[in-house]
């Protein structure tokens, strides 16, 4: 019989979905009863994540049984908490109170904020069920609720045709992720006889060297199932389209569901990693992907398909990490990016204003003689600055070769920030902006070695060095971000070049990349798509 610490996680979920189950003419007409049971929800979800990472560290992994079934299927549903488990739960429980908050103002006064509020809790509930899910049964469950939920807030507004559109668009790239998922589904019944999350690791933990053609292909199709719901290249067409919904949407969509497939990777690890196609299927596709979206985004002249587009880029990397076995930088990636792009979207409204409401003189831009004269200034200063702690936190690249990929982008990063400081001429910009990129590199490189400590016991670790083919993705990807600097530096003298507009304009399409998703979803519901 479960006692109440291990009944205490499954509180959130439940008490979400009930708030989900709630008719839409009911919660439109007690809208004032409907905003105080979603935030006293959401603080509450907030306070028991917590509650039970304390739990956690008490008394280790949390395994609950509820109830079991034997037909049609032998599943046993309930909860299984883990440092993987709890991590989410608590980003997931934080972003949704944030998110839930900021929904109270941004739908203030509208007659249906009721519904949209009902379909937020369902969404977060199905999140937060696939987190805690003991088995891939109840993960596979959870994951078709989120897209549900997901779907019915990407329609909040049917009279807006182009955001049913990509709701329809989005709807078919689930089912195609679905099918992936319950197809990993039927093979892992099938070669290891349960879904039950405790068995499979087991199994795998008792034969770590042995890989038969069943687990490889388990491996390969959760690998696509994770790519389709995380908008990896071929599937990413639909997340640049979906602007047009509420920004609660877009920020819980882009700060939580799109973390899923990363997720699904990090919590299937030990089963993936005895899948070597499954692990370069995501380094080959998330290094392109991180390529590709870091490229679009860039000409972008809306806001929020700029980040729609970096969040596809972020999430390639993240992919990456996984293929070459990293998961612990993967989850430190999920977690960074969930919270910096949730607040990018939720402020990316006030920032627009704030920068329409500010004059800035800051005189003619620096010479290109300049910059090329304090590149090499700014590239040394930018290596010492990421090696330094490296080399005083006793860091080994060779065994960490997914964290390096992105130290190796930090770096570029930091380096160009060092370059457009020390190009200004100004001593204090250039002196604030050694204090940021130290800041930024030693918190990064820390905030992994403490994430790596707390996965230590629950994820796989390759200590194996990259292989070929691992290593010149790694340079492909850093030579094309490499060359994406030194494309920011000579853009603006060449714009007036038409081969340089041309391809500007090509990028700004995204490569045209969408026109097969947009023929496809055309032919499956009959209509074109509408004029944005």
């Amino acid at each position: 019989m479960p006692n109440l610490s291990s009944i205490l996680p499954a509180v959130s979920p439940l008490l979400l979905f009930a708030v989900g189950s709630i008719p839409d003419i009911w919660a439109n007409r007690h809208v004032a009863m409907i905003r105080n049971l979603v935030m006293t929800i959401a603080y509450l979800a907030c306070c028991l994540s917590f509650a039970t990472a304390i739990l956690l560290a008490l008394n280790g992994p949390l395994d609950v049984v509820y109830f079991k079934l034997s037909w049609p299927l032998p599943v046993a549903f309930g909860i299984y908490i883990d440092r993987v488990a709890i991590v989410m739960l608590i980003l997931i429980s934080f972003i949704g109170l944030v998110i839930s908050r900021y929904s109270l103002r941004y739908l203030d006064g509208e007659a249906t904020q009721g519904r949209f509020l009902r379909w937020i809790s369902f969404t977060l509930g199905s999140v937060m069920l696939m987190v805690i899910s003991r088995n891939l049964v109840m993960f596979t469950a959870a994951w078709m609720l989120t897209s549900f939920g997901l779907h019915q807030l990407l329609t909040y507004y049917p009279d807006r045709s182009w955001a049913v559109w990509a709701a329809r668009k989005k709807f078919l790239v689930s089912r195609l992720g679905d099918l992936m998922l319950l197809s990993a589904l039927g093979l892992t019944f099938w070669q290891l006889g349960s879904s039950e999350y405790t068995n499979l690791f087991a199994a795998m933990n008792d034969s770590p060297t042995e890989t038969t053609l069943l687990v490889t292909l388990i491996g390969v199709f959760l690998a696509l199932g994770a790519l389709s719901k995380s908008a990896q290249f071929p599937f990413h067409t639909w997340l640049p389209d979906t602007m047009e919904t509420p920004t609660p949407v877009s920020a819980l969509m882009h700060a939580g569901i799109i973390n899923a497939g990363g997720f699904l990777v990090i919590r299937l690890s030990p089963l993936i990693s005895h899948s070597p196609p499954a692990l370069k299927l995501l380094t080959l596709v998330g290094g392109f992907t991180a390529l590709f979206g870091s490229v679009v985004m860039l000409t972008q002249t809306s806001i929020k398909r700029s980040l729609a587009y970096s969040t596809i880029a972020q999430m390639g990397f993240m992919m990456l990490q996984c293929g070459l076995g990293a998961y612990s930088a993967a989850m430190l990636h999920i977690v960074a990016h969930s919270l910096y792009k949730a607040y990018s979207f939720l402020s990316c409204g006030s920032v627009l204003e704030s920068a329409a409401r500010v004059r800035t003189d800051s005189g003619p831009p620096p010479s290109l003689l300049r910059r090329l004269v304090v590149l090499p200034v700014a590239t040394a200063v930018g290596l010492g600055l990421c090696v330094a702690p490296v080399w005083l936190m006793k860091i080994d690249p060779h065994t960490k070769s997914g964290a390096a990929v992105l130290g190796v982008v930090l770096n570029i990063a930091i380096i160009q920030m060092l370059w457009n400081s020390f190009s200004a001429g100004s001593w204090r910009l250039a002196v604030r902006s050694l204090c940021a990129g130290a800041m930024v590199t030693f918190s990064y490189y820390a905030a992994f070695l403490g994430m790596n400590n707390i996965l230590a016991d629950t994820v796989p670790h390759l200590t194996m060095p990259p292989s070929p083919m691992d290593t010149i993705v790694f340079g492909i990807v850093t030579l094309g971000f490499g060359l994406i600097c030194i494309l920011q530096l000579v853009f603006i003298p060449l714009t007036n070049l038409p081969f340089v507009r041309a391809l500007y304009v090509h990028a700004m399409n995204g490569l045209y990349l969408d026109i097969p998703a947009r023929r496809l979803t055309a032919r499956f519901w009959g209509q074109s798509a509408p004029v944005q």
